[in-house]
């Protein structure tokens, strides 16, 4: 909730008051709100520490990917001393992968993941004008919406 609000130092202060108990330290609620309150605060080592050496579920992934991508941007830019372009971006991403714990290991072309990608070139070349129905299904099979 706290975090939800945007009150980070609240959040930080609450998290220290915990006891220092492993199965309420290493909850992963609590885990990714240290996350949150270690890039706010910009200790972006102690984020790193946090995300390569636990794990996290899949539905936690996207919040920690983009904590993980905009904390490797920042220190580049700070390096720099200038805003990252798209190049730039590019490079941090290429020399700073996503640790596996927030990252499911399959690669992505074009924003797709590479198997959705072949699922959807094998059925493009037995029928490249699908019906609504075969959209849905496809989408299903895929994970991807319908307009994908």
């Amino acid at each position: 909730v706290l975090q939800q609000a945007g009150n980070i130092e609240r959040l930080g202060r609450f998290l220290w008051s915990l006891p220092q108990c492993d199965k309420l330290q290493l909850n992963e609620s609590v885990l990714k709100a240290k996350a949150v309150v270690a890039f706010h605060r910009g200790h972006f080592k102690e984020l790193y520490r946090l995300l390569e050496h636990n794990q996290y579920s899949a539905h936690n992934h996207a919040k920690l990917q983009a904590l993980w991508l905009k904390a490797h941007y920042v220190e580049a830019e700070k390096l720099r001393g200038r805003p990252l372009g798209a190049v730039g971006k590019y490079r941090v991403r290429r020399k700073f992968p996503l640790p596996r714990t927030i990252w499911d290991g399959e690669e992505t072309s074009y924003c797709f993941k590479e198997k959705s990608r072949s699922v959807l070139r094998d059925w493009y070349t037995h029928n490249p004008y699908p019906s609504p129905r075969e959209k849905r299904e496809l989408a299903e099979g895929t994970g991807l919406t319908t307009t994908q």
